[in-house]
């Protein structure tokens, strides 16, 4: 299965990357042609343009509330990965076990494992290859969003609170929101998780360092749609996969659980019992 999440997963990023050779760098203007400038970063570019002139010819408001339609637009598709992302998550102590049980190499033993593995997945109701679907469908349109707002001149030209959008923020602000709603991000995600791991901690690190210096060389603009993106992404996480929400429910099948091993224990005892009698 994992080979085959994988294979779609690089199916998906060579699709991608075949799609954006065809762009270029250029600014998007009127004038722009093919399906990638021409039709999609085009359209995102004068939905931005339309919004900012609703609001007083704010562009710095244009580009936050169509990266919040965008990331809204989106949102039945991170439900079906944030739940087949949860169910991954709780059958990880299941799967750990059938590695460390058919830990040998040879093909025999591989096999086996990964009939139980598909197996497992089964009874939990999980499809790996569906699971890193919606992150591919995803892809080309954040690059779309990023895209309009990079190469749009007049996206870059106007002011928005203290910032030029197309210059860098002079006081770090952007950069700073940024790194702190990403990490504020990756920490409730990975906070989820039924255990942890030095993958998870690398993420809540690493992700937050990234992108504070990246920020720090890009103009406003592009700062401004990182933040409200992450910021969108902290609540979006909150909503459907909110770490103490989902920890209450564990314990509390824990619990339910425990019950019913100790009536299980009692049930056994008393028949132990009743035959000695």
């Amino acid at each position: 299965m994992k080979k085959y999440k994988r294979t779609l997963l690089m199916l998906g990023i060579v699709g991608l990357t075949l799609i954006l050779s065809a762009c270029s760098n250029k600014p998007i203007t009127n004038q722009s042609t093919g399906i990638w400038d021409g039709l999609i970063v085009l359209n995102f570019s004068r939905a931005i343009i339309w919004l900012a002139h609703f609001f007083g010819g704010n562009y710095g408001v244009g580009i936050i509330i169509f990266t919040i339609i965008i990331r809204i637009i989106l949102l039945p598709l991170m439900v079906f990965q944030t739940r087949s992302m949860r169910k991954t998550q709780e059958i990880q102590p299941q799967l750990k076990a059938l590695q460390k049980k058919y830990s040998s190499r040879d093909r025999d033993t591989m096999q086996k494992l990964q009939t139980e593995q598909q197996k497992l997945y089964s009874e939990a109701g999980i499809n790996p290859l569906m699971g890193c679907l919606p992150a591919v469908v995803q892809l080309p349109i954040i690059w779309a969003l990023y895209q309009a707002i990079w190469r749009t001149a007049v996206l870059r030209s106007g002011t928005f609170l203290w910032l030029q959008l197309g210059h860098k923020d002079p006081y770090f602000i952007l950069p700073l929101l940024a790194a702190f709603a990403t990490f504020l991000s990756s920490w409730l995600t990975t906070k989820s998780a039924p255990e942890t791991s030095s993958m998870n901690t690398m993420m809540v690190i690493g992700m937050p360092v990234v992108v504070f210096f990246t920020a720090l060389n890009v103009a406003s603009s592009l700062s401004l749609y990182w933040t409200v993106s992450y910021i969108f992404q902290v609540g979006q996480t909150l909503l459907l996969q909110n770490p103490w929400k989902i920890q209450a429910e564990r314990d509390e099948k824990a619990k339910e659980k425990a019950a019913r091993e100790r009536v299980m224990k009692k049930a056994v005892r008393r028949a132990k019992q009743s035959r000695r009698k």
